[in-house]
């Protein structure tokens, strides 16, 4: 006989599907926080159907987004209109050897640090960032610590309560941004936070709510 707490899940499950919204999307905002005002060349690897790059867009000269996914690339290439003030592109990369050769003032990464070798991508980012540029991620970590867990479980119910709020209590289809490909993360929070220290020194790491956590580091 299948568990209250098993039937309880699959439950929120159901009403998850019914009711998506991006959490990605979620921390937008919160990486602008973190920018400066103006800057002249940002990428955001990982750019998937491109609304961070377009974000990115209203401060910056240049804006360069990569993905290893062709089919949201080409969707992100489609739906962002052409930024007024700045030169917004999108192509299919690998993230590790196909960034442009060039130094940027801001570089992103959302939800994608994880499909990554980790120390090598931060390796990647920290040479193409520019003397005083930031670099910020978001990321996913495998839940291993009680602190893991109780971030998760409060995260639960927010997750439902934000899905009705943001769909107005009605059913929906799943946002663009949520088709390109995911994966589970396999790194722990302790572990991200020791080898990112390693790689980039002063590099403040945080839990979030929503399976996530930030990184945010600046290049002296």
């Amino acid at each position: 006989m299948t568990s209250l707490p098993h039937r309880a899940l699959q439950a929120l499950d159901r009403f998850n599907s019914a009711h998506p919204w991006d959490h990605n999307a979620h921390y937008h905002r919160w990486i602008l926080r973190r920018l400066p005002a103006r800057f002249a060349r940002a990428l955001d690897v990982g750019s998937g159907s491109g609304d961070l790059a377009g974000l990115l867009a209203t401060r910056s000269t240049t804006v360069h987004g990569i993905d290893s996914d062709p089919a949201i690339t080409a969707q992100a290439q489609r739906r962002t209109p052409p930024a007024p003030h700045a030169a917004l592109t999108f192509t299919v990369a690998d993230a590790l050897t196909g960034i442009p050769a060039a130094s940027y003032d801001v570089i992103t990464c959302v939800a994608t640090l994880h499909h990554l070798p980790f120390r090598d991508a931060l390796t990647a980012f920290r040479q193409h960032l520019a003397p005083g540029g930031t670099l910020v991620v978001v990321g996913l970590y495998r839940a291993q610590t009680a602190t893991d867990h109780l971030f998760n479980t409060a995260a639960a119910p927010l997750n439902a309560a934000m899905g009705w709020f943001r769909n107005k209590g009605r059913p929906a289809r799943r946002p663009v941004s949520m088709t390109a490909r995911t994966r589970p993360a396999d790194m722990g929070f302790a572990d991200i936070v020791r080898e990112a220290r390693d790689v980039l020194p002063g590099a403040r790491l945080r839990r979030r709510l929503f399976w996530r956590y930030t990184l945010v580091w600046h290049r002296r």
